[in-house]
């Protein structure tokens, strides 16, 4: 039935009903209805409820596609949110990394300016060593906050 397959679709989707009434533009007594079968939302609502599902109309109507469907979207849905949650770790790690590095980094040239001065005399780059410790740090917090902000 069409209210059960909404009801599933909301589900796995991981809304609540008073977030996909405000994404569809209805009231959540609204949704509440439509999944109990008491009423049956009109084609324009038919057709949000399909794009906020990100599925086609037959999808969301027919019986015999919604088994198809239904187990294919999910798993997608499912592996895209790991890939970004990957993706934001690594680079909250990165971030870190970047920032400890920086601090520890400015604690050695105020504690002991000589260790700084040995880093300088060691860099075999036309940069000073104090520059290639920078540089990475810094190119460790940007790569991570790229893949933070990263949209997908």
């Amino acid at each position: 039935m069409l209210s059960e397959r909404i009801y599933r679709f909301r589900r796995e989707r991981g809304f609540s009903q008073e977030q996909l009434a405000e994404k569809i533009g209805v009231s959540r007594q609204a949704i509440s209805k439509w999944e109990s079968g008491t009423s049956t939302p009109e084609l324009e609502k038919l057709l949000a409820l399909s794009e906020c599902f990100h599925i086609t109309l037959d999808e969301l109507v027919k019986e015999d596609t919604v088994s198809q469907g239904a187990n294919e979207m999910p798993q997608e849905i499912k592996e895209a949110k790991v890939s970004k949650a990957i993706e934001g770790k690594v680079g909250i790690i990165l971030c870190l990394v970047g920032a400890i590095c920086l601090i520890l980094y400015g604690f050695i040239m105020v504690i002991s300016p000589s260790a700084t001065e040995q880093l300088n005399a060691a860099s075999m780059i036309t940069l000073n060593g104090s520059g290639v410790v920078l540089i990475l740090c810094i190119l460790s917090m940007a790569i991570g906050l790229m893949l933070i902000l990263r949209k997908k």
